[in-house]
């Protein structure tokens, strides 16, 4: 399941791991926080939390890996500590245990945060970006400890994985004014470019599904910034559909996977601004908007490879939930029995669709 959870650092933030097993977060309140678990496999979801003798920072960062246990990510003293959290019994009851995993050297001017969970399940990333260079990190899963496993030129946001091993890495980066998707592959530590649409444009991939190789992209190549969609490896031009548009600044965190070779019918789900959700194919002229339900957390979810969108929330009534919904059916084309005739031109052209430079995956 391909899901994506944005980018926060508040008790809101909800983080679902790359095959959709389980999910974390912060729970409790004010300065009476600690790590939640949240097993989504089975038939109803229910919560495990994980505290410990002393309540986590709200600047702290959980990421779920696919064997049950939690990742987390603390500020401490002079770096930035990784361990894992997971449950364990005992004769009082039970307990959550923790495995340090070592830490990265707090700098001034470097912001470290983690990266969405790796598909391969294992293994866990973090990004050390600073005005010049961006170091990525295998925080859990190496033998010993944090290891650098690339360095990019420039200075990297976003985060998106391209291929269902965690080799390929999306990054925005940020060089020379202007900020382009590059992809990293993790193995040799090579960066390649992905996304250039005009020379002078800022191109950053927000999502990508490694089924279809549907690819969810915000540019001002238009003119503006706009939210668009291409294909990986492909030639056709990036699109920047008028449905989209009018949503305002939508921020896609989910796109239905499985679709093979089919990027057209892939399910993509938005957070609209106001905290509505929106619906939407690349096959349709149609978005919908949807209210979310209460308790809504982090903006996040993730799509069955049926087709069917599930939200988490939770609510003093519902401490922890999943709604579902599908994806409507849009209506037919309006049946035109003449042509229209045109009084008068056009006020002004839409722009021309602008191409996306095949990626370095081309054979996919």
């Amino acid at each position: 399941m391909t899901v994506c959870a944005i980018e926060m650092t508040t008790t809101a933030a909800f983080t679902i791991a790359a095959d959709g097993s389980y999910a974390a977060r912060l729970a409790g309140e004010g300065e009476s926080l600690y790590a939640e678990r949240w097993t989504l496999a089975g038939p109803e979801a229910y919560a495990v939390p994980l505290p410990l003798a002393q309540p986590e920072e709200a600047d702290s960062e959980v990421l779920p890996l696919a064997d049950g246990r939690v990742l987390i990510h603390r500020r401490v003293a002079e770096r930035h500590a990784f361990a894992l959290l997971y449950p364990t019994g005992a004769a009082s009851g039970p307990r959550t245990g923790e495995l340090q995993l070592g830490g990265v050297e707090a700098q001034d001017g470097v912001r470290v945060r983690l990266l969405p969970p790796s598909p391969d399940g294992s293994c866990a990333f973090a990004l050390a970006a600073e005005d010049t260079v961006t170091t990525v990190w295998q925080v859990a899963g190496a033998p010993f400890g944090p290891t650098p496993v690339a360095r990019i030129a420039g200075r990297c946001s976003g985060g998106v994985w391209l291929d269902r091993a965690g080799r390929l890495l999306a990054l925005d980066r940020e060089l020379d004014g202007t900020t382009k998707a590059v992809v990293v592959d993790l193995a040799p530590g090579e960066v390649s470019p992905l996304l250039q649409i005009t020379e002078d444009s800022d191109d950053l991939l927000l999502l990508a599904d490694p089924d279809s190789g549907l690819l969810l992209i915000r540019s001002d190549a238009p003119g503006e910034a706009r939210l668009g969609w291409g294909v990986l490896g492909s030639s056709l031009p990036v699109r920047f559909p008028e449905c989209l548009a009018r949503l305002g600044d939508a921020r896609p965190f989910a796109v239905q996977p499985g679709q093979a070779l089919m990027p057209e019918t892939c399910g993509v789900a938005l957070r609209l601004p106001g905290g509505d959700v929106g619906l939407w194919r690349p096959a349709d002229r149609q978005a919908f908007r949807i209210g979310a339900p209460a308790g809504w957390l982090g903006g996040s979810g993730l799509w069955s490879p049926q087709g069917r969108l599930h939200l988490p929330y939770a609510t003093p009534e519902v401490p922890c939930g999943m709604v579902g919904m599908n994806l409507p059916v849009p209506p037919p084309p309006p049946v035109v029995l003449d042509p229209p005739v045109v009084l008068d031109p056009p006020a002004a052209t839409v722009p021309r669709p602008v191409p996306l430079q095949q990626a370095p995956l081309g054979g996919r």
